[in-house]
């Protein structure tokens, strides 16, 4: 690769929750919605791509708005956001971009003759009788669509399941016929919310949002956010219709099951929803997933992880990394942004978070704030060789000192005496980490609110 890949894999700048990555002649395309720095509601952006050479996934390339909001014919005036979209390939060869707007229940359709070019407004889905899916009595709310093509049909799979709302019944599959627009199947239910999960083996991961859809070998994996959101978990079938079977978490966006470095029910990042899918690239699996930044849900970021499908046809859940689809851990000497920080939290409880200075779309790297006496903020990993000098930037109405370890809670190997500034300001410690693929942390002791720009490795 030109350089080390990280999590997020995308600008610091950049906002694209939801991402769904695909494959297309050598590249990968991942679509998402697309949230703002500083945003008070989710997707208020137009629909924008990013793509990477499957050889070199530090390489990403900005293809530009494939979508504006105002496109719909529902949505001229753009009073309504673009939630998130799916793409399939059709039987003719061309892109389909499938979505749903805020505030109406009904899926929109585009296309394109390209992966990333301007995606044109077709229809929306209908039955035979030209009835839009979701306005027949009956039909539930449609949202977050997940599509497959194969055969000639494509399967669409949607819904949204609140909890107590015992209207909805889980995420249903509808089925189109090759014009990507007409319903030729009904809805069927395949995976049951929290309100209808008793008995079925969904307990406790219930879907609540998120539809999406894979196939491996002859093996349909349907993956979606759970009914504790901050999860996606993925159930199987040999049928894209139905007999779908749970079948684990694979990823949390707060480490949440995971017990190899810290208790399982402790949240080593801010929970928020979480949307994505699974690729194969170059013969290796990815879950990609997103993160929260800026202290709320409405700018969201996304991140990547490395997952193993095992000979059974079971994904075991993987932990949250800063290495992401590096290929493996980060260079142990060099200079690193603090704001691929993958762990962050408070001893007494909440985390601080990432941030940036600007506006949305201004390209400056971002920081961590909301630090406080106890914060810990983790880094993982780095294949650490000799390293003897360790520095930090950071800023702000503070006095104290960073104590740096290779375990949140170890033994402390450096101490990083801070002072009050208004500019970002370089520390300097010496250090001995020991040899080997280790994590980083930082925990801030002392009083008033740092920043944190980046550190490096000598």
């Amino acid at each position: 690769m030109k350089k080390q890949a990280y999590n997020p894999y995308l600008p610091s700048w950049e906002y694209i929750p939801d991402g769904e990555p695909y494959v297309f002649d050598g590249r990968v395309y991942v679509y998402g919605s697309h949230d703002m720095f500083n945003g008070y509601v989710f997707c208020m952006g137009d629909y924008v791509c990013w793509s990477a050479p499957v050889d070199d996934l530090s390489d990403w390339r900005y293809e530009g708005v494939i979508y504006p909001k105002t496109s719909d014919p529902f949505n001229k005036d753009g009073r309504m956001c673009l939630y998130a979209p799916d793409v399939t390939v059709g039987p003719d060869g061309r892109y389909y971009l499938y979505y749903v707007l805020d505030k109406v229940s009904v899926v929109s359709v585009a296309v394109c003759d390209k992966p990333a070019g301007r995606y044109e407004f077709l229809g929306y889905v209908h039955y035979q009788d030209g009835t839009r899916l979701g306005d027949r009595p009956g039909d539930e709310f449609q949202f977050d669509p997940g599509v497959l093509t194969e055969n000639g049909k494509t399967y669409l799979y949607t819904g949204f399941c609140g909890r107590g709302d015992k209207s909805r019944h889980g995420s249903m599959c509808t089925t189109l016929g090759p014009d990507m627009l007409t319903i030729i199947e009904d809805p069927v239910f395949v995976v049951p919310g929290c309100e209808y999960s008793s008995g079925t083996g969904f307990e406790g991961h219930a879907f609540f949002e998120a539809s999406s859809i894979r196939k491996i070998g002859e093996t349909y994996y349907f993956i979606y956010s759970s009914e504790v959101m901050h999860e996606l978990c993925y159930a199987t079938s040999d049928n894209p219709r139905g007999g779908f079977k749970y079948g684990g978490v694979i990823v949390s966006n707060c480490d949440a099951h995971i017990d190899s470095y810290k208790p399982a029910d402790m949240r080593a990042a801010p929970a928020g929803n979480n949307h994505g899918s699974i690729v194969e690239i170059n013969g290796q699996w990815y879950i990609f997933y997103h993160r929260q930044t800026n202290g709320t849900w409405y700018s969201r970021q996304g991140c990547a992880e490395k997952i193993t499908v095992q000979p059974d046809g079971s994904i075991r859940q993987v932990e949250i990394t800063s290495c992401g689809l590096n290929g493996g851990p980060l260079n142990g000497k060099g200079y690193y942004p603090a704001y691929i920080a993958c762990h962050m939290f408070n001893e007494n409880g909440g985390h601080p978070k990432v941030t940036q200075d600007g506006k949305d779309g201004d390209e400056i790297e971002g920081h961590i704030d909301g630090i406080v006496n106890g914060s810990i903020i983790g880094f993982k990993s780095f294949d650490f060789k000799g390293v003897s000098e360790i520095s930090i930037w950071a800023r702000g109405y503070a006095k104290g000192r960073f104590e740096v370890k290779t375990s949140w809670d170890g033994e402390i190997l450096a101490a990083l005496d801070i002072d009050y500034t208004n500019i970002w300001w370089k520390y300097t410690a010496n250090i001995a980490i020991p040899d080997g693929v280790r994590s980083l942390y930082f925990k801030y002791i002392g009083g008033g609110n740092p920043h944190f720009k980046g550190f490096e490795l000598r």
